[in-house]
C-alpha cells in the first residue's frame, strides 16, 4: 500500500505497538507476541514524490477505495463516501513520479472508476471515468488520448495490422472512448496515426490480448517530441480487469 509516510518499530517484550503515520496520522494498535527486536527500514524522504487527492462526488458511492496501479491506498484509512475527501487533506497521497494507474472504486456498490491525468506538471489536469467491466468470450479495448501539445494538433486513428483497418477514428485530444470487442490470443500491431492519413505518429505496439479481460490503450506524451524515451509520444497499454 502507498501512503505519505510509514514506519514502525518492532520491540523486544511480550506486547508491542505497530505505528504506522499515513495521511491523516492514523493509529493502529496490534498486540503481538516476543520477537527479537529489528528496526525497519524508514523511507522518510518524500521530496521526489507526487500526491493525490480524491474528492468524492459520485451519488450514492458509500464505500470508495483509490488505487494506485492495483493497490489499494485507503484500507488503512478506511473508505469514504460521496462528499468526502480523501485522504482528509488537500496534501495528498505520495505516490512515485511517473505514469500510474488511478483507479476510484465503490466497494459496496462494485462500481469501478478510472483517473486520467494529463497535461504538465505545473498544470496538470484529470479526467473521471467510470470502468464499466463486462465480462465476454473475447476481449475488450478502449482508447485515451492524453497527447500534450501547445498548439492544434490532428484527431488520431488506431491501425491494426492484423485487422488490416482501423480499430479506432478520428479521436480528439482528452477523448476518452468506449470498449469495442477485440479478439484474444493472436498478436496484433498497433499504430497510431493522424486521422486519415497513413503516416504512423508512434513506434508499433505489439499487443496480445487475455480473453475475458478489458484494456485501455492510451496514446500519450508530447506531439512534437518523437523516439522511444522520456516524453516522446508513444502508445501504451494497460489492464482494467
Amino acid at each position: 500500500m502507498v501512503f505519505t509516510k510509514i514506519k514502525y518499530r518492532i520491540m523486544k517484550r511480550k506486547a508491542c505497538q505497530i505505528v504506522g503515520f499515513f495521511s491523516a496520522a492514523a493509529l493502529l494498535l496490534a498486540g503481538c507476541e516476543k520477537v527479537e527486536e529489528r528496526l525497519l527500514q524508514e523511507d522518510l524522504d518524500v521530496s521526489d514524490k507526487g500526491y493525490v487527492a480524491v474528492y468524492n462526488g459520485s451519488l450514492n458511492s458509500v464505500r470508495n477505495n483509490l488505487f494506485v496501479d492495483g493497490t489499494a491506498t485507503t484500507g488503512l484509512a478506511g473508505t469514504f463516501g460521496y462528499g468526502s475527501l480523501f485522504p482528509g487533506t488537500v496534501f495528498g497521497v505520495a505516490v512515485d513520479p511517473g505514469q500510474r494507474t488511478f483507479i476510484v472504486r465503490d466497494t459496496l456498490a462494485g462500481s469501478k472508476y478510472t483517473i486520467f491525468t494529463y497535461d504538465t506538471l505545473t498544470r496538470t489536469k484529470a479526467r473521471i471515468v467510470e470502468t464499466s467491466i463486462v465480462i465476454t468470450d473475447s476481449s475488450r479495448v478502449r482508447l485515451v488520448n492524453l497527447i500534450f501539445s501547445t498548439t492544434p494538433v490532428p484527431n488520431i486513428d488506431v491501425f491494426s495490422v492484423r485487422r488490416n483497418a482501423n480499430i479506432f477514428t478520428n479521436v480528439a485530444p482528452e477523448q476518452i472512448t468506449g470498449y469495442i470487442p477485440y479478439s484474444s490470443f493472436r498478436t496484433d500491431t498497433l499504430y497510431v496515426r493522424a486521422t486519415g492519413t497513413t503516416v504512423n505518429l508512434t513506434p508499433i505496439l505489439t499487443f496480445s490480448a487475455t480473453p475475458r479481460r478489458s484494456y485501455t490503450l492510451v496514446f500519450r506524451g508530447r506531439y512534437q517530441t518523437t523516439g522511444t524515451t522520456g516524453v516522446a509520444r508513444l502508445l501504451s497499454v494497460f489492464a482494467d480487469y
